[in-house]
């Protein structure tokens, strides 16, 4: 390990000192970690906040295995140490990172292939706030979805991280995009950012509205991080040959569903997780994401939108902030 200066032997982090509410996530003391061949040691300066870290706080999403037990996805900081063979950054580099654990944290490593460049024009904040969506929306809605120009992309949970980069990325690709959020205010920021047509599913039915849209059609793909009652209905959302992919499941992963649309359609149902995939998959989609994503924020047709920030020890503050679903865009942590 190569290093720029001498680096301290511990670090404040964030832990989770039993499953619970937001009020569990304590600031304490952990010993500084060292990264591993083709890893890269960042000091970091923001760090993330993600639904599966909320998820992890409540027990329910244990880090794979060799994973850090530290909360925390995306960073964004400065390389201070590199681990054998690792070549592609310098110490002193601006990087953001998707990690699988450790983020919450004042030293986290990274392996090189999830590392990016932190994008001229962005701050650490943003920075922070783009790898867990970016990688999870371009392997998710152009990978496996497959999304072409022309098409509609229909999007649950419009206003959250994942949704407001969801809509950038569609637009700039050429599509048309509908997305469901749970307030008036939700769905003004949507459309603000670009979205073609917002549905409050609290007063509307998402079904009818994308018909209407679409002429009858239905949308080509559905990226679905709501799960429950909706895989149902967005079969009936669907257009003929669609694509609906499975993210995550906040109303629950199991449902009655009438399959028989999914024959008639010719429907497609997929769905992937982004932690526990093997480091060359992921590296794959850091490739595609330097070639096809980093040049929008360049030209100005994409930039991560920013809830709140709070700082590493308000952990909790944060969740909080999460758990009420009130934010639009990403909440951060900010760190020193």
């Amino acid at each position: 390990m190569s290093s720029a200066a001498a680096l301290p032997e511990t670090m404040t982090a964030i832990t989770v000192s039993t499953p619970g509410g937001p009020e569990v996530l304590v600031p304490g003391p952990r010993p500084v970690p060292k990264p591993a061949p083709g890893e890269v040691l960042v000091k970091v300066e923001a760090a993330g906040i993600n639904r599966p870290d909320v998820m992890q706080r409540k027990g329910l999403y244990p880090p794979p295995p060799g994973a850090s037990d530290i909360p925390g996805l995306e960073i964004a900081g400065t390389v201070v140490a590199l681990g054998e063979g690792a070549t592609t950054y310098k110490i002193g580099d601006k990087v953001c990172a998707l990690v699988t654990g450790g983020g919450y944290a004042e030293y986290c490593p990274a392996n090189e292939a999830t590392t990016l460049p932190v994008p001229d024009g962005l701050s650490m904040a943003e920075a922070a706030a783009m790898p867990e969506t970016v990688f999870t929306v371009w392997s998710n809605v152009f990978d496996r979805g497959g999304l072409k120009p022309g098409e509609t992309l229909l999007v649950h949970g419009g206003a959250s991280g994942i949704g407001t980069t969801a809509i950038q990325l569609a637009k700039a690709f050429g599509a048309r995009v509908v997305v469901t959020a749970g307030s008036d205010e939700k769905c003004a920021a949507c459309v603000n950012l670009g979205a073609d047509l917002a549905v409050n599913y609290k007063t509307q039915d998402f079904v009818t509205e994308v018909k209407s849209f679409t002429a009858g059609k239905g949308a080509n793909v559905i990226l679905d991080m709501i799960g429950g009652p909706y895989i149902q209905k967005n079969y009936e959302a669907a257009a003929q040959d669609g694509r609906i992919v499975q993210i995550a499941f906040q109303q629950g992963a199991k449902a009655e569903v009438d399959f028989m649309r999914l024959m008639l359609k010719r429907l497609t149902h997929t769905g992937s997780t982004l932690r526990s995939r093997p480091v060359a998959e992921k590296a794959a989609i850091a490739a595609a994401i330097v070639a096809h994503v980093l040049p929008l924020i360049a030209a100005g047709k994409y930039r991560p939108v920013m809830d709140e920030t709070f700082p590493l020890a308000d952990a909790a503050g944060a969740h909080a902030r999460m758990d009420a679903s009130a934010h639009v865009g990403k909440i951060v942590l900010v760190v020193g």
